[in-house]
């Protein structure tokens, strides 16, 4: 028989639409009854998340992966929709979870009263990227792909304002292209293959007769085209740092992890699908990803350092962490994967953290005040709406707004004591660790190495230019008024960064066996496509 403990897979699916539909049907007046489900339906999948990372983490036996696998309906791979939790799966939706906690509150100040059904979609988000991270087949990712979307577009648009409202027209019709591109690649890989499961697409790929190679590589380009555009990878990344910049800020902070999904999902199907069992298309797009990589990186540096404005700092940063991660995947080196991976970690807590940041330090600051600090021609009228004052300033608000500036500078620079200089510090081990001597280090591994640093560089003076205009060049403005509700969030992601310093290595272990189970995935495809060895009561149904 299944026990509860078997149902945990479809319960970060199931919890976030069961609690946003009950939510549509309270009246909108009542929010602080709304935050209230809002922030318990977190916690419990926060605690779902970590369940389901303890259970991926457990000692497997034989020498394999441990996979567990939910079969909707008990219906078999590939005949039934599977939802499957491996390391990587869980990693992703306990950092789902993390930031959709703390994005949460910090909306409880103000931001979560200035639109309508903001709690509802905020949990419909959520099921789209639980789904996104736990799905075992195409097509329900497209549904969770789209369901994600969905809610997202009426996040983006929350607060409204005549930018808001451009921009978010502007990111929803980019969406919509990505999402077309999405359904023409899936269309193109079932009519070669004949099936949407993973694991079974795994398996047929290389059945896959030479007059019908073409179609399939297409099939497969065009979707990871799709995939690309969500994760910001050069040059498909022209939309996200204005649409991240104008988001409301506990959006922009979970919206962090949406350039994730299209990075998890590369990173999944790539290795998935194009395995060493295929070997005529075992480097398809491995090369496309790598440059495609260091191009976004580069274009990332540049964008950081020619930001006039902090929030589009913080949406060219979300640039360089996610070419940071596709370059790396594009190596196709393990141990560069599993550090990408713990880099992905501290960067997203660090882009969060910093999106939030800035709506604090902007408080008191006359709009156009980054401009005017650049060129005093540029300081225009004010045509966006004032923020009402909330709270009690106290003298000790900028010197804990500064520290908390400085922790994310740290971060996002990759310099020490924080878990960035971990991170960078690792990636450029595992670069320079190839077999044999240094001649054996392929001529793009330097170039990487080269724009890790460079990034690097161009991210601290970036921040530090910014830091001195809101800090040391007040040009008039007043202590902000931040609520305690505001600054914790705040706190919180930085002390997880801190944190990842501490526990650096079990955290690297962690992923480096998560991506050896990712660069061998026998074990993904056997649990997957194996017959079910827990049965529920059979239904016996008459003639």
């Amino acid at each position: 028989m299944i026990g509860w403990i078997d149902h945990l897979p479809i319960v970060p699916v199931i919890l976030p639409l069961v609690t946003g539909t009950g939510m549509l049907l309270i009246d909108e007046r009542r929010r602080g009854l709304k935050a209230t489900l809002n922030l318990a339906a977190i916690i419990a999948l926060t605690g779902v998340g970590l369940a389901l990372l303890g259970l991926a983490d457990v000692s497997p036996t034989q020498g394999t992966a441990q996979v567990e696998v939910y079969r909707l309906g008990d219906w078999p791979a590939p005949f039934g929709i599977v939802l499957v939790v491996d390391r990587l799966a869980a990693l992703m939706v306990v950092l789902t979870s993390v930031l959709a906690f703390t994005s949460i509150v910090f909306s409880l100040a103000r931001w979560h009263r200035a639109g309508a059904h903001f709690h509802s979609l905020f949990q419909f988000l959520l099921m789209g990227l639980n789904g996104a991270f736990l799905t075992g087949d195409l097509f329900s990712l497209f549904v969770f792909f789209e369901v994600l979307l969905a809610a997202s577009y009426g996040l983006m648009l929350h607060g409204s304002g005549t930018t808001r409202v451009q921009t978010g027209l502007h990111y929803i019709a980019i969406n919509l292209a990505a999402s077309l591109l999405f359904l023409i690649g899936v269309s193109l890989l079932y009519a070669v293959t004949g099936t949407l499961n993973m694991a079974d697409l795994a398996t047929r790929i290389p059945l896959v007769p030479a007059s019908d190679q073409t179609l399939l590589e297409a099939g497969a380009a065009i979707l990871g085209v799709a995939f690309l555009v969500k994760a910001g990878m050069w040059p498909l990344s022209f939309w996200l740092p204005s649409a991240y910049s104008v988001a409301a800020p506990p959006v922009a902070a979970i919206f962090s992890i949406m350039s994730k999904v299209g990075v998890y999902v590369v990173l999944r199907l790539s290795l998935l699908l194009f395995s060493e069992g295929s070997a005529s298309v075992a480097p398809f797009g491995q090369q496309w990803l790598l440059f495609g990589g260091m191009a976004t990186i580069a274009f990332g540096a540049i964008g950081v350092l020619a930001a006039q404005n902090t929030a589009r700092l913080a949406g060219f940063a979300v640039l360089i962490s996610s070419g940071t991660v596709l370059a790396s995947i594009g190596t196709g080196h393990l141990n560069v994967t599993a550090s990408a991976l713990f880099y992905l970690v501290s960067s997203t807590f660090a882009t969060s953290a910093f999106f939030l940041l800035i709506e604090l330090i902007e408080r008191g600051r006359g709009p156009g005040a980054d401009m005017l600090a650049v060129t005093l021609e540029a300081f225009g009228e004010e045509d966006e709406e004032e923020l009402e004052a909330v709270g009690i300033a106290t003298p000790a608000t900028l010197a804990v707004l500064g520290l908390s500036f400085i922790g994310c500078a740290l971060v996002l620079a990759g310099l020490p004591p924080l878990s960035g200089f971990i991170a960078k510090f690792a990636l450029l081990t595992a670069l320079l660790n190839a077999p044999g001597n240094v001649a054996a280090i392929p001529p793009t591994s330097w170039v990487l190495l080269t724009l890790l640093l460079a990034s690097g560089l161009a991210t601290l003076i970036a921040m530090i230019r910014a830091g001195m205009r809101v800090f040391w060049a007040p040009l008039e403005r007043a202590v902000p008024q931040v609520r305690l509700v505001e600054l914790a969030p705040v706190t919180a992601l930085l002390i997880a960064c801190a944190g990842l310093t501490v526990q650096a290595e079990p955290l690297l272990q962690y992923t480096q066996k998560t991506v050896q189970a990712v660069h061998n995935p026998h074990d993904y495809i056997r649990s997957v496509l194996s017959t079910p060895k827990k049965q529920s009561t059979p239904t016996v149904s008459g003639s």
